[in-house]
């Protein structure tokens, strides 16, 4: 496992765990799973309704706390100063945590303009020593400088979809200038063509791995943290077996060539879900 050095100095795992769309009732045995398997940063979110099953699987755990990353998410309809930092409360007690690692804003949902009062619920978390550290989700360029600008904390990261096909190059330099991480979500381009493109089955063939290894590592060499996510147990051992190899120069251009600026999931300036 590679461990990045966030910019508050807080360290986390570079592969993670996610559990978007995993039943409340199914995320515990999967993160029981993942845990077993080696990955200490889990990924969830107030929306995935899962935090209980998370945090059940978190205290089964013989894993020490200090040892484990955990992040969760504010959602849309929680955004606001008061909305949020109650909304933080009613994470962690699912959770069954004293404190998570990272708190994220989910999306900025522009047209209701919150999310920078949203922000500042997340910095006072921070300096009570609730969250260690805080960042965003789906962030464009535009809602990064403004909270750049308006608040005091820079966000540790931004966790976006992201994927071969989605390379987010624009937004991945803007990150890297100012000392933000990029997470990527949907790593795997939720498991669709993309493991089907020629140039990654090729590439598969050759360093004799899955094509979803060869995703994830295409993730882990350009310096992005990845959460990928699975039920099934042999996925998930699949997806945390990516360390022990390396792809190419040859073999990243090649990735590299496959975007096309083409998303499964919403436009965060179009997101406007409550």
């Amino acid at each position: 496992m590679k461990i990045v050095t966030l910019n508050n100095q807080v360290k986390m795992p570079q592969l993670g765990f996610g559990v978007w769309k995993v039943k409340n009732e199914e995320a515990q045995p999967a993160v029981a799973h993942a845990l077993q398997t080696g990955y200490t940063s889990i990924d969830t979110a107030m929306i995935y309704q899962n935090e209980e099953g998370v945090g059940r699987a978190i205290q089964a755990s013989e894993i020490d706390r200090e040892d484990l990353f955990i992040t969760t998410k504010v959602w849309n309809a929680d955004q606001g100063f008061d909305k949020t930092l109650a909304a933080f409360e009613t994470s962690i007690e699912k959770l069954g945590l004293d404190y998570v690692d990272l708190y994220l804003i989910h999306w900025p949902t522009p047209d209701f303009d919150q999310y920078i009062e949203t922000y500042q619920a997340l910095e006072k978390l921070y300096k009570d020593g609730r969250v260690r550290a805080i960042g965003v989700c789906n962030f464009h360029i535009e809602h990064l400088e403004r909270l750049l600008n308006e608040c005091d904390v820079p966000p540790v990261l931004n966790q976006v979809e992201c994927h071969p096909y989605l390379a987010q190059n624009e937004l991945r330099a803007f990150c890297e200038e100012h000392n933000i991480y990029l997470e990527a979500w949907s790593p795997l381009d939720q498991g669709q063509e993309l493991l089907q493109d020629e140039v990654i089955v090729k590439i598969a063939e050759e360093q004799q791995k899955t094509p979803a290894q060869v995703v994830l590592r295409w993730h882990l060499q350009r310096g992005t943290i990845v959460i990928p996510k699975s039920v099934t147990p042999s996925r998930i051992e699949e997806n945390f077996n990516v360390f022990h190899f390396e792809l190419t120069d040859e073999h990243m251009n090649a990735i590299n060539q496959l975007d096309r600026n083409q998303r499964r999931g919403a436009d965060p300036s179009d997101m406007h879900a409550r």
